[in-house]
């Protein structure tokens, strides 16, 4: 369910985005009449309204995404809610000023937030993030995790810079899609890799040297 929820607003972005695309007239007569107000000029070109549609359904989502979770006493990341700036000022200022760039760079933006979260935490304060927040499943040394931080540190610095070169170099229709299939797929891929890597490290459960569990016998 938390999964479903997490990818929900870049689901619905693609969703959007690919009606709203394929209806093109629809679209511009529909963000116009209804969403003129808030775009300079007051009025959608048909080449323009796809991606503005979906990035006011991707704000609506993250918003009803943030309030269901408080509504639910749950706690909220602070990378939803960086998320959730991001995509409030980025996505605004797309629906301004009719451009799908600020949109474009809301994924490097996040991309580079967490990387440089967990650069700082670990440069300057001495803690490992992914150790204080997957430390109680593995039991790693301390070389594999500050392996481990740096290496999501590179992917994330990466992504963010493949982000861009797609978003500048294919059409908007392509951005679209590698930001749903190529950035989940990608990040599937590096977080299995990983634990191909990490496996050597962990223990063996059925290793008769390995120590007793500590709970009720």
């Amino acid at each position: 369910m938390k999964l479903l929820l997490d990818f929900l607003p870049i689901i619905l972005f693609f969703g959007t985005f690919k009606y709203a695309e394929g209806h093109k007239d629809w679209a511009a007569d529909f963000a116009t009449s209804h969403l003129g107000f808030i775009v300079a000029g007051g009025r959608v070109g048909a080449d323009e309204a796809p991606v503005l549609l979906a990035t006011v359904v991707v704000i609506i989502a993250t918003l009803a995404q943030v309030a269901w979770l408080k509504l639910r006493g749950r706690k909220i990341d602070m990378m939803l809610w960086v998320s959730l700036v991001l995509v409030v000022v980025l996505g605004g200022l797309t629906i301004w000023f009719h451009s799908e760039t600020f949109i474009k760079w809301k994924p490097s933006v996040l991309y580079w937030a967490m990387g440089l979260s967990l650069w700082i935490s670990q440069a300057f304060f001495g803690r490992n993030l992914l150790r204080v927040l997957l430390g109680e499943q593995m039991q790693l040394p301390d070389g594999i995790w500050r392996r481990l931080n740096f290496a999501w540190i590179a992917f994330f610095g990466m992504m963010g810079l493949l982000n861009l070169w797609v978003a500048y170099s294919f059409p908007t229709a392509t951005w679209v899609n590698f930001k749903l299939f190529g950035g989940i797929g990608l990040m599937l891929v590096f977080t299995i890799a990983q634990g191909f890597y990490l496996s050597r490290y962990l223990p063996d459960e059925a290793d008769p040297k390995a120590p007793p569990s500590p709970g009720p016998q």
